[in-house]
């Protein structure tokens, strides 16, 4: 899963051109909204846009999509369980 989560931190920062981080700036349990990386409802929203793409995952419900987001560890463990591609 480390594979994964250095994957999810490269695509986060290039998805949402976040050129002021870099992947060691990313700790697993930072919070990715709010006072973590300051993710917006926008981020969220191309956030989704990758699940699906790239994991084959698709969120409908925005609750969901919140306790999905809460950090790169959980992110991660979420596409583990339910990833298609």
């Amino acid at each position: 899963m480390d594979a994964l989560k250095q994957e999810l931190k490269e695509n986060i920062i290039e998805q949402l051109n976040l050129e002021e981080f870099t992947v060691e700036d990313i700790d697993n349990d930072d919070a990715l909204f709010g006072d973590g990386l300051g993710l917006d409802s926008i981020d969220a929203l191309e956030l989704i846009v990758m699940l699906d793409k790239d994991y084959g995952i698709k969120l409908t419900d925005p609750e969901k999509s919140k306790e999905i987001f809460q950090s790169i560890n959980v992110l991660a463990a979420y596409i583990t369980e339910h990833r298609t591609k």
